[in-house]
């Protein structure tokens, strides 16, 4: 995919399943917390697995849903040290820190635009070295909207300036890449592949990158 160069001004990267592998994410929350859950209160994986499908539901695509405060006070455990304790699991995707790389030569203006708590975003930071490769990290909760909201977008450009138009935004969630959309921000990407450990069912109707070459 040869991206617009000449027409983008900024970038915006998401993190989770953009450039690093999604699978520590859903392994995380779809198993290994299901599990820990299930061991300290003496149940079934699967009932461990129950407990959690409704709080998924409930909250998805809202703050509660990326905030590891909320997570650790409705499970009545430390998220963050479960988090830690699965880090060696945290990697890029295949080529990202290239394309990082990259895009460091093409703008002088690329930024990181996560859902992820500060907290996940440290920790990811201490195995990844991800903040190195940008001019701005921006985690929504600081915004008080996730980015399937519209008004985070408004927040954003609040925060630091920048021209939708002249805009590549890449991201592995369709809600989001669609709000995005709706605030003029016209180039727009998604990922094919975002979790090594799970193929993708769900298509986009933005251009999907297998890889970031």
């Amino acid at each position: 995919m040869d991206f617009d160069w000449l027409n983008i001004d900024t970038v915006l990267l998401d993190m989770d399943g953009t450039l690093l592998d999604l699978h520590f994410d859903s392994h995380f929350w779809l198993e290994y917390m299901p599990s820990v859950w299930a061991r300290a209160n003496s149940v079934s994986l699967e009932q461990g697995k129950a407990r959690f499908q409704p709080i998924f539901e409930r909250h998805a695509g809202t703050l509660n849903w990326y905030c590891v405060d909320f997570w650790s006070a409705e499970l009545g455990m430390d998220v963050m040290r479960y988090k830690k304790e699965l880090s060696y699991k945290i990697s890029y995707r295949p080529t990202a820190q290239t394309f990082l790389k990259h895009c460091g030569r093409h703008s002088k203006d690329v930024r990181l635009v996560t859902n992820a708590h500060r907290k996940v975003l440290d920790l990811k930071n201490e195995i990844t070295n991800i903040n190195d490769y940008f001019n701005d990290t921006v985690c929504s909760h600081e915004l008080d909207f996730p980015k399937e909201n519209p008004k985070f977008w408004h927040a954003l450009n609040r925060h630091n300036a920048f021209d939708p138009s002249r805009t590549l935004f890449i991201d592995d969630n369709e809600s989001v890449l669609v709000s995005a959309e709706a605030h003029g921000i016209k180039h727009l990407y998604s990922i094919a592949e975002p979790d090594s450990g799970r193929r993708r069912t769900v298509p986009s109707r933005f251009p999907m990158l297998e890889k970031l070459d």
